[in-house]
């Protein structure tokens, strides 16, 4: 019976609060110790209800996070950018097509000097490559659809043994990966042979950057076993071409105390991690709030 109020309580008056967080350390050493490394620094809560899925690039020194951020009010995620590490100089990113839809895995890869940016716009049921304007770095530049036809989420490209490799998962299908390769960023993109290849619910959907340590390539994603964004899978790639595939589970990232609901997103830049972080959070004016996400969401 006290189980049974507690869950109507948390159901009608709790909501999940997310949070970004960062950490002093190499992706060399997160593969040697296999756990991030010190305390987690966690940022002074902005006061919406999602900061997560961040991405870091490093510009003169300072990191530079792009993100989703969530407000229940709005109903729908939008892309944000913020230097410095604080939610007060945060900025709108701006840019990005068909407008009026929820936004958010704002996946960044360098190249060639230029920063590029893979929005999730899964409503637009298109993969698409944007520019960050470099005078501007909160306009994004459409330049086209890498792939479309379905729903896709959390979309991570990396360029690994002179291909570009585009992993990928669509909404609401837990067991299937997707991968498509290209001999150029913004080239052609085709289907890998096996498409699509069948996995377990803990090794499909994308948590955050692709990245190389030494000649092995890892990919993190996230487990949903528990809970949603419950932890985050590291996965090494052992086979990676047109037509193999093959990776095995090395280790699992698991909350920090401060968020102990769970994360999703993992991102590197030079000498600095970010991640996200859930946990729980209760206001008298939950209901509405969640009534407005809902209603907007329809």
């Amino acid at each position: 019976m006290v189980t049974a109020t507690v869950n109507l309580f948390n159901k009608i008056f709790a909501a999940d609060k997310w949070n970004i967080g960062f950490v002093h350390q190499t992706p060399e050493n997160l593969i040697e110790t296999r756990k991030l490394g010190a305390a987690i620094n966690w940022l002074p809560e902005d006061d919406i209800d999602y900061a997560a899925d961040p991405f870091v690039v490093n510009v003169g020194n300072t990191p530079r996070i792009y993100y989703e951020e969530l407000d229940f009010w709005k109903g729908k995620g939008e892309i944000m950018m913020i230097d410095g590490l604080d939610f007060k100089n945060k900025k709108k990113i701006s840019g990005i097509k068909p407008d009026a839809i929820h936004l958010s895995y704002p996946y960044l890869i360098e190249e060639g000097g230029t920063l590029y940016c893979i929005p999730e716009t899964s409503e637009a049921k298109e993969v698409a490559l944007y520019q960050v304007d470099e005078n501007n770095p909160e306009k994004l530049i459409k330049l086209k659809a890498l792939v479309s036809g379905k729903a896709f989420v959390d979309s991570s490209v990396i360029h690994y043994n002179n291909k570009y490799w585009l992993f990928t998962s669509v909404s609401g299908d837990h067991d299937h990966l997707y991968i498509y390769h290209s001999n150029a960023l913004n080239g052609q993109y085709t289907g890998h042979y096996q498409n699509p290849i069948p996995v377990e619910a803990a090794f499909c959907r994308a948590a955050g950057h692709l990245f190389v340590v030494g000649q092995s390539l890892y990919r993190p994603t996230q487990n949903p076993v528990n809970r949603y964004g419950g932890s985050i899978m590291i996965n090494q790639i052992e086979v990676l071409n047109e037509k193999e595939f093959k990776s095995t589970s090395q280790f699992e990232i698991l909350p920090d105390k401060a968020y102990n609901k769970g994360l999703h997103n993992i991102s590197f830049a030079d000498n600095i991690i970010v991640i996200d972080g859930k946990r729980k959070v209760v206001s008298p004016i939950m209901p509405i709030k969640k009534f407005v996400r809902n209603y907007k969401n329809r």
